[in-house]
């Protein structure tokens, strides 16, 4: 099983941050593990507010039924997503207050539809499997140069 957090990075930080997600793993890592009410609980959120954009729901909401309402594999019930394409894959979208999060099992192709879907919506969401120790955008952010 396969579990994701998805953040909406500011972009300004995404681009001075790009090619150190590692660091933004290690929060995000911190702030998941660490208790509710520790000293340090609270200052990881305040670290993470200030890195992080609200997510539109609504706006997440319509792109998702839009792209596969068509779609024969998708499901939406009590306010998650789902695709399920037979036994071979499965994924869970679901919105949390300051994050999506993902399940997936099996192949990669249910989760990769979700991930295509959303990365149209905001170039600087990071995608974290803290379980799995991995992370990366799911839109490679570029760096402007300018001569």
């Amino acid at each position: 099983m396969r579990r994701y957090q998805l953040y909406l990075i500011k972009e300004k930080i995404a681009i001075h941050y790009n090619g150190r997600e590692r660091l933004f793993y290690n929060l995000f890592s911190d702030h998941t593990k660490t208790d509710d009410g520790q000293p340090l609980k609270e200052i990881l959120q305040k670290q993470v507010d200030f890195i992080t954009l609200p997510i539109s729901k609504w706006m997440i909401e319509n792109q998702l039924y839009a792209a596969l309402q068509r779609n024969k594999s998708f499901q939406y019930k009590d306010g998650v997503f789902y695709i399920e394409n037979g036994n071979l894959s499965s994924a869970s979208l679901m919105m949390k207050d300051d994050y999506l999060y993902i399940e997936a099992d099996g192949y990669y192709d249910a989760e990769s539809i979700f991930f295509e879907i959303i990365r149209k919506h905001e170039p600087s969401f990071l995608a974290i499997d803290i379980e799995n120790d991995r992370f990366g955008w799911l839109k490679p952010i570029k760096e402007r140069n300018f001569v």
